[in-house]
């Protein structure tokens, strides 16, 4: 999720990082959350390496604006070791994610938007890498989480989305993003969709509404 795929490379810097570019040892969860300033300083003596060794390396569409430097405060380095301290070792993700739900009394909905919130702690994930992580672990059935809303403040093309869709205009002032996100809320109660499905439609949508694009990221 922090590197994201991209159409250049593809899944080139999860790959590498995740292998060590090449070495012995992966950095996989149970060797990183164990030391993450070992991790980092693995990272910044292979700053050049990563970046100028001729392999296209280049992060996902959501993900343009990452930095990879160790030392920046909102870099690789700097997200890995928040999302470490935000899991909390020797918590595991499978505790994680049940708190969440013992402290929503169950419910799947109010359980994400527990996790929404406390991921504000993971240094460089703003409200898209936090709302598309936690669709995924839910998607995937590693939690049993759903969103409970499309989180429209902090959005861009799904806010513009349901600007079209309510206001007629990708720029229309006419209601708050919360606003409508209440409405949004509404409308799923109705189609029963969910709320990851709206949400990327609605971003999917305004950029052509007119004529089907696929989007490829």
């Amino acid at each position: 999720m922090h590197f994201g795929k991209s159409l250049q490379s593809g899944w080139r810097y999860a790959r590498d990082i995740y292998g060590a570019l090449g070495g012995t040892d992966r950095w996989d969860w149970a060797r990183v959350s164990g030391d993450p300033a070992r991790f980092r300083a693995w990272l910044a003596a292979n700053q050049n390496t990563l970046k100028s060794d001729g392999i296209v390396r280049r992060f996902g569409n959501h993900r343009k604006y990452q930095s990879l430097e160790d030392q920046k405060p909102n870099g690789t380095g700097a997200a890995v070791q928040s999302y470490v301290a935000w899991v909390g070792p020797p918590r595991t993700h499978e505790e994680l994610f049940r708190d969440a739900l013992v402290a929503a009394s169950g419910d799947e909905r109010q359980a994400f938007a527990r996790l929404y919130r406390s991921m504000t702690a993971v240094v460089s994930f703003g409200r898209t890498a936090k709302f598309d992580y936690l669709t995924i672990i839910g998607k995937l059935g590693l939690a049993p989480i759903e969103p409970d809303s499309t989180y429209m403040s902090g959005a861009t093309g799904p806010l513009d989305g349901a600007r079209l869709l309510f206001l007629g205009s990708t720029t229309a002032n006419g209601a708050t993003p919360r606003q409508l996100d209440r409405w949004l809320v509404e409308l799923e109660a109705q189609l029963g969709v969910g709320m990851q499905v709206l949400e990327d439609s609605l971003c999917n949508w305004q950029k052509s509404p007119d004529n089907f694009r696929r989007f490829r990221g």
